[in-house]
């Protein structure tokens, strides 16, 4: 490959040079006009000549533009392949129960980021005791709700013994689900869990934070940013998908979905997103393959489908789950994850991990499966992109879902 040196050389002159040419002007304006047609053609031809840029104005362009700002909310997407100086890392969080739930803490330099806060109110204390370890400052500049299930969202709210996230730390940008199909009172006219999220939503942005929807964000509406550039080389970007504007029979397919870059490198999330909702993510998005891919719908069999997969072709999934609790279903090959999951990543990777794992007992009275306990499997799942480099830690163990004792007692792995 041709060395880049003599470029940077000649481009660094004609800054030079241009920069001479306004201490002139401001000595002699009679000769500013002059002055700078003059050095704009001699050193574009030269440019030209010796390296054959396509147009003169796009040398021009180049010479006078204006640094692009890398701050947080910039909207100038990273360059390929650059990572800078900073990390980005992912934080799959044990949520202090049985329950199944997400919430994902994301490190990118200096931002901090929380996708959901499930499974239920007092998983909060555990989120929260996450975070405080890697955000020092109490503030959170941006926080996603994915859509309006409890075991994404009510962690957010507060009850009269606990905080939820919004009051726990300060909000700068929420980004949170368009649609729902939660209603704002229960039939006996008490506040829903969504009324909740909202009150605790809207005290938040009473308090300065801005709140925007994925559809906003994609179409760069009223402020919000279809891309977020979180540093040199990382970005977080809001996904489009058709249940944004269309109403979906399942809640789940109104789930934000986000693809993180970090220099060539991508990470990608889709709330609990199922089959018809991937199936537009695809048409929709220029989606390229994935590190890490965050488990749908914690592992269901109505998510990860083959018409993304095929696209995403992801070297990893994190699965947020209770592995095996009833919660949902007494059909245990239903379980989170499932089979139906199991049986079509494998294709791709074998490096899936999971956070916790339940105990199930079986009640002879009731003639039912029971959840009765819950310990951490893999634990909290860190995912870190450094330098280009991706490892994954984890609190409890580095084990794959695969060698685990509750695959070995209640899956099987898809032959070769």
């Amino acid at each position: 490959m041709a060395s880049k040196e003599p470029e940077r050389k000649v481009k660094k002159t004609a800054k030079k040079s241009a920069k001479r040419a306004v201490k002139a002007a401001k000595k002699h304006p009679s000769l500013v006009i002059a002055i700078v047609v003059i050095l704009v053609i001699v050193i574009a031809v030269g440019v030209v000549l010796y390296f054959k840029v396509d147009t003169v104005h796009d040398f021009v362009d180049s010479l006078f533009k204006v640094e692009q700002n890398n701050s947080v909310g910039g909207n100038d997407p990273p360059k390929a392949g650059t990572y800078g100086d900073k990390d980005l890392s992912f934080h799959f969080l044990e949520l202090g129960n049985n329950y199944t739930g997400d919430s994902t803490y994301i490190k990118a330099g200096d931002v901090d980021i929380l996708i959901d806060a499930g499974s239920r109110q007092d998983s909060a204390d555990d989120i929260a005791t996450e975070v405080n370890k890697y955000c020092t400052d109490g503030k959170l500049e941006y926080v996603i709700a994915t859509h309006a299930h409890q075991d994404h969202i009510e962690g957010f709210v507060n009850t009269k013994q606990n905080d939820g996230i919004f009051r726990r730390f300060e909000c700068e940008t929420i980004i949170e689900f368009v649609k729902t199909n939660q209603g704002l009172e229960t039939a006996k006219g008490n506040p829903t869990l969504y009324a909740n999220y909202l009150t605790a939503r809207n005290e938040e942005v009473a308090a300065g934070a801005k709140c925007y929807t994925a559809l906003e964000c994609w179409n760069n509406q009223n402020g919000a940013q279809r891309t977020y550039v979180l540093g040199e080389g990382m970005s977080m970007s809001i996904l489009y998908q058709k249940y944004y504007e269309q109403k979906a029979t399942k809640e789940n397919n109104y789930s934000v979905c986000v693809l993180f870059t970090h220099g060539d490198k991508h990470y990608l999330f889709t709330g609990d997103l199922e089959k018809d909702g991937e199936k537009s993510l695809v048409e929709s998005n220029d989606l390229p393959e994935v590190e890490m891919y965050k488990a749908g719908h914690h592992g269901s069999g109505t998510s990860s489908n083959d018409a993304l997969l095929s696209v995403i072709k992801p070297k990893m999934v994190c699965v947020c789950c209770c592995a095996g609790s009833i919660e949902y279903t007494q059909e245990k090959a239903n379980t989170f994850p499932s089979q139906e999951f199991i049986d079509r990543v494998a294709p791709y990777t074998d490096k899936v991990y999971v956070t916790t794992v339940g105990s199930v007992q079986f009640n002879d009275t009731k003639n039912k499966y029971e959840d009765v306990g819950f310990a951490s499997m893999n634990g909290n799942i860190t995912v870190l992109s450094s330098g280009g480099n991706v490892t994954v830690t984890c609190s409890n163990n580095n084990t794959l879902l695969k060698d685990t004792e509750w695959f070995s007692q209640n899956r099987t792995r898809p032959p070769a």
